[in-house]
């Protein structure tokens, strides 16, 4: 048995079925290996899809997303989309192909010094030296993946120890698991006396108690504490369109429980809850350091915990709520408060969300996936499903081709529709191959401005109209036709009349869909029920 048999055998054992890789020399003995197990590989066009597919399965399906790419230009090509999935929370093992040990420092083909390159994007980063090491390497990584604050972990697997034989004597390694921190005694009583104290308690958490992922966390947490919940994934913080008008309420708080939850910019760096005292309950000693240099004085509590258990074990002693229904009104109304920029002929952003969002209300298993970009926040603040994924608090954009197939192969009856800027679409555009050829039947809606919109606005604001400069893109590109040649259905939807059918017939086609949608460069929605707009 090769060291590449012992590695795919333990990945099944692990639960894998589908690896997400784009092929190369170095990792050509694991492709063989994968045939006995049958695992299936889902070749992507690019090292970083690969990744962010990964990244995609894992949030959807409940389990690890598992990327394989070969050495050093193909690692190197992943690593934007490994730090989109540490932000996010992704519970990803990373594979990479390795140059050979016994030719370390000899110039081999493609060496490189993966670990440390890796080390800043993932949970761990390990080069595994010997054969009868690798099943119990991937075995410790599936489990670090998910313990803690879920994240990417990184193995590099050298071209030689794939090759070399296992020892005969080598027994099948036991399946890695961690055990999670235990709870200080005393920390669930004090929380809850903090929490039970206060007359404006709210909870943040974080991506990976985000209702996609912990579906009944949050109603179960507000009804066991009689604190709104508040999930936090997205690089606007607490202007996330999703989250409504709720920025312009979360200052009177006055207790806050970051449940999983860094305290980082997305929440000011703690600046609202200044006056407040503040809970953090993290995995992560690092990030209980930084809430303490980010809120001073407003830190009543920190808890080494994981978030879920300290949650469990909060909703489990909590006892009687008080009856805080004002202070839920409010923030349900906040949350709920959207403001629509006047028509004026040309499509609009939102109106494009809304239909999207119909389309998803008709579906038995809808996902939504948002890119970044302005369009990207217009579909988080219009559209919506039970299950959502986004482009994370890394701020990147692109990924949402890639995110989308990925979320199809895990859930293969979902209907997956992403929404991009033109801008986005094209990190990704070769993708829809790769859907076309796995059947994996996504609804792409590219809402097309003809520019680099978040850039242009950046620039009109910044410098004014006579200095934007750069951030065009072409009137005459039509990614509608482009994804069909690809394999794949397209339409071009130049009237609001023309969308709803034209989301329709796509979705009939059971073919993966791009449908191209001419709409008016405007700014991503800022929510404040205290400006002009609609309710």
């Amino acid at each position: 048995m090769r060291g590449a048999d012992s590695l795919a055998s333990m990945m099944a054992d692990c639960g894998v079925r589908t690896v997400f890789s784009l092929s190369g020399n170095q990792i050509m003995p694991l492709y063989d290996a994968m045939i006995e197990p049958g695992i299936r590989i889902v070749h992507t066009r690019h090292e970083a899809a690969a990744v962010s597919m990964a990244d995609g399965f894992a949030q959807v399906s409940g389990g690890i997303g598992v990327a394989l790419v070969t050495a050093a230009p193909g690692f190197a090509n992943a690593l934007g989309a490994l730090y989109s999935a540490r932000m996010s929370e992704s519970p990803v093992v990373f594979l990479s192909g390795d140059s050979p040990v016994e030719r370390d420092g000899s110039g081999a083909f493609q060496e490189f010094a993966q670990v440390e390159a890796a080390r800043p994007f993932v949970k761990a980063s390990r080069r595994v030296m010997a054969a009868g090491d690798l099943a119990a390497a991937f075995a410790e990584a599936a489990a670090l993946a998910r313990a803690g604050r879920p994240g990417p972990v990184h193995l590099a697997l050298p071209f030689d120890v794939l090759n070399a034989e296992v020892g005969t004597g080598a027994g099948a390694p036991a399946r890695a698991s961690i055990a999670p921190a235990e709870i200080p005694a005393d920390a669930v009583s004090q929380a809850l006396d903090i929490l039970r104290g206060a007359d404006r308690p709210i909870i943040l958490t974080g991506p990976a108690l985000s209702p996609s992922r912990q579906p009944e966390l949050a109603g179960r947490l507000e009804a066991a504490l009689g604190a709104p919940v508040i999930s936090m994934e997205s690089p606007r913080g607490l202007r996330d369109p999703a989250l409504g008008a709720a920025a312009d309420v979360l200052g009177e708080a006055d207790a806050v429980l970051y449940l999983g939850k860094t305290v980082d910019f997305t929440s000011g760096f703690g600046a609202p809850f200044k006056a407040a005292k503040v809970v953090v309950a993290d995995p992560e000693p690092q990030m209980l350091e930084r809430a303490r240099a980010n809120l001073g004085e407003a830190l009543a509590l920190a808890v080494l915990a994981g978030p879920l258990a300290f949650a469990e074990a909060l909703i489990g002693a909590a006892g009687e709520p008080a009856d805080r229904s004002d202070w839920g009104g409010k923030m349900t109304e906040a949350l709920a408060f959207r403001s629509f920029p006047a028509p004026n002929g040309a499509i609009l952003p939102h109106e494009i969300a809304l239909a999207v969002g119909a389309e998803l209300a008709e579906a038995g298993d809808p996902i939504l996936v948002c890119d970044g970009g302005e369009f990207g926040q217009w579909a988080q603040g219009f559209a919506s499903a039970p299950a959502r994924i986004i482009n994370g608090a890394s701020g990147a954009i692109g990924a949402s081709i890639a995110y989308a197939i990925g979320a199809k192969i895990a859930r293969p009856e979902a209907t997956v529709i992403a929404m991009m800027g033109d801008g986005t679409s094209g990190f990704h555009f070769a993708e829809f191959e790769t859907a076309a050829r796995e059947s994996a039947a996504i609804l792409a809606v590219i809402g097309n401005d003809q520019r680099w919109n978040a850039e242009y606005q950046i620039q009109l604001r910044e410098y004014g109209p006579n200095r934007t400069i750069g951030c065009e893109l072409s009137a005459d590109a039509r990614y509608d036709i482009a994804a069909a040649a690809l394999g794949c259905h397209g339409e071009h939807v130049e009237s609001r009349e023309g969308l709803a059918p034209a989301l329709a017939r796509a979705r009939g086609t059971g073919l993966p869909a791009c449908i191209n949608v001419a709409m008016q460069p405007i700014p991503a929605p800022v929510f404040s029920a205290g400006a002009k707009g609609a309710h």
